[in-house]
């Protein structure tokens, strides 16, 4: 090299990176996937209904989120329509504000019957 010979090189595939697996799928193909597939999200009507009976109870998100054990984020982002529904914390926040969220009577008082095992 310092005599300014030619010295013969050749470029390793992903040398000095930590890339291991080999993709297969085209770009455009994975562009259509992400745009089609998508998670469903809580419907504003939910988030309102939770707003509506937090309120109605005297509570501020803060509140709720520690009466349930979640982190205020959780809840506004519930009350906003961003959340993925998840329901074990929906059933916590039907409890604790004592409205329905779930099913075809959304906004209902929620019944407090004896559980049936």
């Amino acid at each position: 090299q310092r005599r300014g010979e030619d010295v013969e090189t050749s470029k390793k595939w992903a040398a000095g990176q930590n890339k291991q697996h080999f993709i297969t799928k085209n770009t455009a193909k994975l562009d259509r996937e992400t745009e089609e597939l998508h998670h469903d999200r809580v419907p504003l009507e939910v988030g309102k209904v939770i707003q509506q009976g937090r309120q109605s109870k005297g509570m501020t998100q803060k509140d709720l989120a520690t009466k349930i054990n979640e982190k205020p984020q959780v809840i506004a982002d519930y009350e906003s329509g961003r959340a993925i529904p998840n329901n074990q914390v929906m059933g916590k926040i039907e409890r604790a504000i004592g409205l329905k969220l779930r099913g075809k009577d959304i906004g209902k008082p929620l019944e407090t019957g004896p559980k049936g095992k």
